[in-house]
Parts: C-alpha cells; structure tokens; sequence
C-alpha cells in the first residue's frame, strides 16, 4: 500500500478535503479544481480503501469526496466503513454512474451528497460546499424523486435489487449499459475471473437462468431507471 499523499502546507483558514479516486489523473484534476478555491484546500489524496482510511486518521479533513467504482472496493463499502468510524465526517459520492442508479445507496450508505463527474465544475464545487454546511447534496431531480417516494409511504431507498452487494450492483448497471464482461474488468480495474463472478452471483440472486436474460435484465433495468 502507497503512503497517503499529503498536499504539503495547509491553510488554517480553508476547509480541508480529501480525494479518494484510483485514478491519480481524475484525482489530480478535482484536487486543482478545489484548490483554485477560497476557502478550500486539498489537504491529501488516496487511491484506495487502506489509503483513504490511513489518511483520514493522519490529515483530519473536514470532508471527503469517494468515487464509487474503486480498485480495492466498492466505493460505497468505504463509505459504510469510514461513516462507521468516522460518523460526523461528511462524505461525497462521486460518480461515472447515473445518479438514479447509484445515489439511494450511496445515501443510505451514509453519503451526504452524490455528484456525477460529467457534471460541471460549478455544480461539483457546490456539491463540495453543501456537504461541507451539513446539508444534503442531491439534483433537483432525484431530491424530488426521493422525497416522492417518502411522501407517498414507499420506503425511499427499498428495491428487490438491493439483493445485490454494491460491487454486483456496479456490474450489473455496465452489462445493462452495453459492456462486455472484458470491458466491465477493464472500467473496474478487475480481473475477468472475478466479474465472471459476479455475473453468476447476480444471476443466482436475481433468479436468472442465463446469460442472455441477465443482458436483458440488465438493460430493462438501467433503462427503466433513468425513465423514473
């Protein structure tokens, strides 16, 4: 495991944010957007789960922002882990992924606000900006789409998908977005045994009998999703 990089010299006056990405050229592009920023700095970066947790405990930041699809672990994993330990460390989800595929769970993971990297810059400083307040970051969209679901007395965050742990969830949503399995191991910088793996898994939980209906599953899914 590499040493958490630590930004150097920190302004007392700036809160301090931790990037947790396993691709040092997306993180190294966040960390000069907070930078230019008053008020923000970047105080350390970490490209994986062991990483993320050692910098935490050595950095003390006010905030972190995650991206879902990491190496080591699904980002929402960590979430869990560092909402555990760390309860009132505000956490961002960052995301390739669709908002209305990924932002329940990573809510209910313990997130306080999700962000899809496609988004721009403007909108992910505010992101930033919100979690770090306290409040909830969401689209005006998927807030109104959750707070829907709570008003008409449906659980917000309750589908016969959340059979699936998060990592399932993740490759599951790139078959249902076109992906072959090499290209899933590829995104998610896995071994093509392990998605494998996880195709059989999904097909057992979701009670498949093939690989030509979990692709059609997969896509009925990820289509109706974005339809909502």
């Amino acid at each position: 495991m590499n040493a958490p990089q630590d930004n150097g010299a920190i302004n007392d006056k700036a809160a301090k944010v931790l990037i947790v990405d396993d691709h040092p050229i997306v993180r190294q592009g966040l960390a000069d957007l907070v930078d230019q920023e008053e008020n923000l700095t970047v105080c350390g970066q970490a490209g994986d789960p062991d990483e993320a947790l050692a910098a935490i405990k050595q950095l003390s930041p006010d905030m972190v922002t995650i991206d879902i699809s990491l190496k080591e672990s699904s980002g929402i994993e960590l979430i869990k882990d560092i909402q555990n330990r760390h309860p009132d460390l505000p956490l961002l989800a960052i995301s390739m992924h669709e908002e209305s595929l990924f932002a329940e769970r990573a809510l209910r993971a313990g997130a306080r606000g999700y962000i899809m990297k496609r988004e721009a810059t403007k909108k992910v400083i505010s992101a930033i900006r919100k979690v770090l307040k306290g409040d909830v970051y969401l689209s005006e969209a998927m807030a109104t789409k959750v707070l829907s679901k709570v008003l008409s007395g449906e659980k917000p965050f309750a589908s016969p998908i959340d059979r699936l742990t998060d990592r399932e969830l993740e490759v599951f949503t790139l078959l249902g977005e076109g992906r072959t399995t090499r290209q899933v191991a590829e995104q998610l910088h896995l071994s093509i045994k392990t998605i494998e793996t996880h195709r059989a898994h999904i097909k057992e939980k979701l009670n498949l009998a093939d690989a030509n209906e979990l692709m059609r599953h997969a896509f009925q899914w990820v289509n109706d999703q974005r339809k909502k």
